[in-house]
């Protein structure tokens, strides 16, 4: 089964100053999107100053001086926006009627100014961001089930590379002690107009809208006193894991769990494909190998799944599930290993791998249903190095072989892999003693779990 992909016409332009604008032009809505994307993600932090990504999408949610609340202005204007962060991004966007575009844009260009409402008579949003984000951390890491499972899975996978911290940070300090020295540093190193990706979709006219952006964005000035440029940022290569690693902790939650997790290449990669094509086999849907066996067969697992992060470097290939009561690890862990073993010795079937990418072109075509999707897809695949991908990914996935899921299985071995287990805190017995994820394999010693 074909989807019908519809093409995403876009014209492509860069400012003087550095920053990169695309437009899409839908007249089938009366709504436009406008969508900003800075790279600065919580990779671009230092270590002792964890969670700034985070802590600066707050900020700037906060307004100007000139403009000090964005979201009264925007509700005057009938429309909304929002942000998120990732490790490798921070990501803006407002939708709201056509006619209100050369507003939005006011709005958005006076935020890359750093004139922001956080100095002088306003220094108090600082303080206030900062304890939004530790309630937040509290609210959504530690105070729910299997909430601080990546705070721990992360470190124990990389070492050196700063994927070793979640977005909120390594440590919730570093934002409750930033100052507006730091923020500011942070700004000008990352809240650049030659740092960020502008997209603008929906029904408008593309001269006028590109005559709109010149006009608000073109006196922002390039930031280039740190000599930081596009492309030129360096992070620490990985090492080569030679051992795997097994972390235990006790936690209050309902089910034993447990993540199997492999460094993997990054986005740029073609294997980065097969990776994900790989997890999809294993465990998306209810024919999927590993739930078929694990959920419906054998009854080890109340559910099972395969995913990779996704991450624009060396990002995780990770399997989690979650035990039925009386099944130990070793018996899950096992199941796991012997059905990435068949994938690496015995070719998929033509029909399988098929079914896994009209899957993924289904997603695809759906998640670029509204031209708010659109652009921020624009802007996505712009940052990572080929905007023509927003058409053209379903076809790095078509054309994948055998071949290619059996190499990357094969690379999962063993002595690669990061194991996880959270156990209930309510001490019943899960795993025998002594058990190994992987018998004969040498192991970290166990890691400090306080957090």
């Amino acid at each position: 089964m074909r989807f019908c992909l519809v093409m995403v016409e876009y014209s492509r332009h860069t400012l003087p100053n550095g920053l990169r604008v695309l437009l899409h032009r839908d007249a089938t809505t009366p709504l436009v999107t406008v969508n900003m994307l800075y790279q600065a993600g919580s990779r671009d932090e230092r270590p002792d100053r964890t969670g700034f990504a985070h802590l600066f999408e707050h900020l700037m949610l906060g307004g100007t001086r000139r403009h000090p609340d964005f979201d009264a202005e925007l509700d005057a204007l009938a429309g909304e926006s929002n942000a998120f962060t990732t490790a490798d991004y921070t990501n803006y966007y407002m939708t709201l009627p056509a006619d209100g575009l050369e507003q939005a844009l006011a709005l958005e260009a006076d935020r890359m100014t750093g004139d922001w409402a956080i100095e002088g008579e306003h220094w108090r949003v600082l303080d206030v961001q900062k304890k939004v984000v530790t309630e937040e951390y509290h609210q959504r890491y530690m105070n729910q089930p299997y909430g601080d499972d990546w705070l721990l899975l992360r470190p124990l996978c990389y070492k050196v590379h700063p994927y070793r911290w979640c977005t909120i940070g390594a440590d919730i300090r570093h934002v409750q002690e930033s100052t507006l020295a730091d923020v500011r540093d942070f700004f000008a190193r990352y809240y650049r107009p030659d740092n960020a990706i502008l997209c603008v979709a929906g029904n408008l006219d593309e001269e006028e809208t590109l005559r709109m952006v010149e006009r608000e964005f073109g006196a922002v000035i390039r930031n280039e006193e740190l000599g930081i440029r596009n492309g030129a940022r360096r992070y620490p290569a990985e090492p080569e894991q030679k051992e795997a690693r097994l972390l235990e902790v006790r936690r209050d939650v309902p089910n034993a769990a447990f993540y199997m997790a492999w460094v993997m290449c990054d986005r740029y990669t073609p294997d980065f494909y097969a990776y994900d094509t790989l997890s999809d086999v294993l465990a998306s849907g209810h024919s999927s190998r590993l739930y078929r066996r694990m959920v419906q067969d054998e009854g080890l697992l109340t559910e099972v799944n395969a995913f990779i992060t996704g991450d624009l470097g060396p990002g995780l290939f990770v399997v989690n599930g979650k035990l039925r009561p009386g099944v130990d690890y070793a018996a899950a862990s096992a199941a796991v290993r012997d059905e990435l073993d068949r994938l690496a010795a015995e070719p998929l079937p033509d029909r399988e791998l098929e079914k896994v990418a009209n899957r993924f072109e289904n997603t695809f075509v759906y998640s670029q249903y509204k031209a708010s999707d659109r652009a921020y897809s624009l802007c996505y695949y712009e940052m990572a190095g080929d905007v023509e991908l927003a058409n053209r990914e379903p076809e790095r996935y078509r054309a994948l072989r055998a071949a290619d899921l059996q190499r990357v299985a094969a690379a999962l071995t063993p002595q690669r892999c990061n194991t996880l287990r959270v156990t209930p805190s309510d001490g019943t017995p899960v795993a025998p003693a002594g058990d190994s994820p992987d018998a004969g394999v040498a192991q970290e010693p166990k890691m400090e779990t306080d957090i």
